[in-house]
């Protein structure tokens, strides 16, 4: 951590004087390459520090200027000077916050741990600053008669309920303690995440005796044969705990041991009492973050979180978690039946299936009822092709096109890049992939973020620079790289949200998200699109023969759908409910026992053993990492609305209408958070959505 530190101030010096082509720093410079796309192969880590520190000190100085401008707070010298402060910030920090998440290094953890608290100090001092926020205040007392257009009156409403949100009512001694549970909460949010990243890149399943692969396929066995010789797995199959590898080999092993070992592995990871341990993480996380609450005037800290959201009250959220949890537990035993009848037939010394033997049953009985299995579909889903079924769709819908880009700047060597242009061909954006795991480096999951954000600059259009990432299965051998129906899915669902970002149209920066129970509507609802008939026929073919899916398969995968929505459906609400049930929490006990929690939380759903929450406490990221805080819930409170605004769709008998896809691009997906989510949606549909779509969908009515 010094050495980061002499490098910063060795850097910092070296701005002063950037008379050399070595003493520039790239972040620092006007981007003049392709579109304005970061000159990502120009960066080196010494960079970041410096231009981190730069960037604070000229954001200073802008909120400065505002503060001490002679002229009456109005909205322009105020509001819109501030929403467009803190541009060289804006600039640098999705540029590091991606290289964190896809291609870390100890450096660059290190680095990552030294910018939390110099970044959260930062934006702390700027958001309980007194002077600012009473010219806020100012313009905000006079919003009746300023004369404003609904987006402006919006941007100002949030903006000034933003700063009250984060204390800048509080007294000169609550701010200071909350400036210092803000900047531990960062601190421990990032080490949550940097210890899951390390326990789940520690873990290694090695295999030396040919026999203990049975029943794994072939492309399975060649990814994890280790080929390099000077590696100590030389000659070895190696499994970790990255998702192309630990699910396939639970669903494919025919060695029950080694099931049990590598989701003992995976269920415990970061709570094995070692430096990685994440169980202090969260009683320290929960404790600050109901402080936080608290000091500004909260019961708890799910109330505080939700009060922007759609679901606005925690009754909201359980009540629909529970409408669900009834018929998905039920449907998921009764998953259990059939594969517990299916594994003594196939082993008469099971008595009782176990979590470890889910998946693996769960294929003999998708073989056994549908005569369908995960090796058998593969072939047809070259990731490639279900790309190009994502490109078709969004053709279809929208008019837009992407091409791929040559020679431009990548976030990574394994990136590729696609110009996205209107029917006419405007220019729309830039739209990164990523999408093969890298274990060790590349943070868990999937997810769709921005390196630039599109508003208006003089009237001009800003486009963005939207990346979407995955974790998904590699070429082995001379084999693509062959998507499961899970992580098809998983494509379309994130494409989804890069369609929203290419088509937002909103002013302001102060606008342009979307409440977290509401963002995950135009994600989910692409999903809808992944495995219709007609759209299969487009994309599905065969790696090897360019075979169109033929449609005995398309009807196994239309009446397979529903089957294990048992289970997919109760882990998935197991997890949403403990997230809940961790911040609704008014008073936390000194001594709480974070695993005796969590079994609390679950006994008393009656989840049974078989099924484990799809996220446990110790690597539950979404919550303990940030973002989806008390907010997990998120997705099947989106799902209502996706399912519901789908049928749209249906209900014309053309599920690529254009009439209905430019309506739900205008109100919905260009608008942002220019009004309440709510209101954005009933501009679409003409009502609001009810659940039974959801459950039909599912196979849960």
């Amino acid at each position: 951590m010094k050495k980061l530190v002499i490098i910063a101030i060795i850097t910092g010096a070296m701005l002063s004087s950037c008379s050399t082509k070595d003493s520039v720093n790239p972040l620092l410079t006007e981007w003049d390459t392709q579109f304005g796309i970061p000159p990502f192969e120009d960066i080196k880590l010494e960079h970041y520090m410096p231009a981190y520190l730069e960037g604070m000190k000229q954001h200073k100085a802008q909120i400065q200027e505002i503060i001490n401008n002679p002229q009456e707070p109005n909205f322009e010298n105020t509001i819109v000077a501030y929403d467009n402060s803190g541009d060289i910030l804006r600039k640098v920090a999705p540029v590091f916050s991606s290289l964190n998440s896809v291609n870390s290094s100890p450096e660059v953890l290190a680095l990552a741990k030294e910018l939390s608290p110099l970044t959260s100090k930062h934006y702390n001092e700027i958001s309980l600053n007194d002077s600012l926020f009473l010219r806020v205040k100012s313009v905000y007392d006079k919003i009746e008669t300023l004369n404003l257009n609904p987006e402006q009156t919006r941007l100002l409403t949030e903006m000034y309920k933003g700063f009250v949100r984060n204390g800048a009512e509080l007294a000169p001694d609550k701010k200071e303690e909350l400036k210092e549970i803000n900047s531990k909460i960062s601190s421990l949010q990032l080490s949550f995440g940097q210890n899951l990243l390390a326990e789940t890149a520690n873990y290694k399943l090695v295999i030396d005796n040919e026999e203990d692969l049975a029943g794994l396929s072939e492309s399975l066995i060649n990814a994890a044969k280790v080929t390099d010789e000077n590696s100590d797995y030389a000659g070895k199959w190696v499994f970790g705990l990255d998702n192309p590898s630990v699910m396939p080999f639970l669903q494919q092993s025919d060695k029950r041991e080694l099931r049990k070992e590598i989701l003992d592995a995976y269920l415990n990871r970061c709570n094995n009492d070692n430096e990685f341990d994440n169980k202090e993480v969260i009683k320290e996380l929960i404790t600050l973050r109901l402080k936080r609450a608290n000091l500004l005037g909260f019961d708890n800290f799910a109330d505080y979180q939700l009060e922007t959201r759609m679901a606005k009250k925690t009754d909201a959220v359980y009540s629909l978690l529970n409408q669900l949890w009834t018929p998905a537990l039920k449907s998921a035993k009764q998953e259990l039946a059939d594969m517990t009848l299916i594994a003594k037939a196939h082993n008469k010394d099971i008595s009782k299936l176990e979590a470890y033997d889910w998946r693996y049953y769960f294929e003999k009985a998708m073989a056994s009822k549908f005569n369908l299995s995960d090796n058998e579909l593969r072939p047809y889903f070259k990731l490639e092709n279900v790309r190009e079924g994502i490109f078709y769709v969004a053709n279809q819908l929208y008019g837009v096109t992407f091409t791929q880009l040559e020679g431009t700047p990548l976030p990574h060597p394994e990136a590729i890049a696609f110009e996205c242009k209107e029917a006419d061909g405007t220019h729309l954006g830039v739209l990164f992939m990523d999408m093969f795991a890298r274990p060790g480096a590349k943070r868990g999951g999937a997810w769709c973020g921005r390196f630039r954000t599109q508003v208006y600059s003089n009237g001009q259009r800003i486009s963005p620079l939207v990346t979407v990432v995955g974790n998904f299965t590699r070429p082995s051998g001379d084999k693509p790289a062959l998507l499961s129906l899970d992580e098809t899915e998983t494509y379309f669902h994130e494409f989804g949200h890069a369609l929203e970002s290419l088509f937002k149209d909103v002013t302001y920066y102060g606008v342009g998200g979307m409440t977290r129970d509401f963002v995950e509507l135009p994600s989910q609802i692409m999903e809808h699109w992944a495995f219709e008939p007609q759209v299969l026929k487009v994309y599905a073919k065969h790696y090897e023969t360019g075979e169109v899916i033929p449609q005995e398969l398309v009807d196994k995968i239309e009446k397979a759908g529903k089957y294990g929505q048992g289970f997919a459906t109760t882990e998935y609400l197991a997890a949403s409910i403990l997230d809940m049930d961790f911040h609704i929490l008014n008073s936390i006990p000194k001594n709480i026992d974070i695993l005796k929690f969590e079994q609390e939380s679950m006994s008393k759903l009656g989840l049974i053993s078989q099924i484990p929450p799809r996220y446990r406490s110790t690597y539950f990221n979404h919550t303990f990492g940030g973002g989806y805080t008390a907010g997990y819930y998120s997705y099947i409170w989106a799902e209502v609305l996706d399912s519901d605004a789908y049928q749209a769709f249906v209900e014309t008998g053309d599920i690529f209408n254009k009439e209905v896809a430019t309506k739900f691009r205008k109100e919905i997906l260009s608008r942002g958070g220019q009004d309440e989510a709510m209101t954005l949606y009933v501009n679409f549909r003409g009502k609001e959505p009810g659940i039974d779509a959801l459950l039909k969908n599912r196979g849960l009515n």
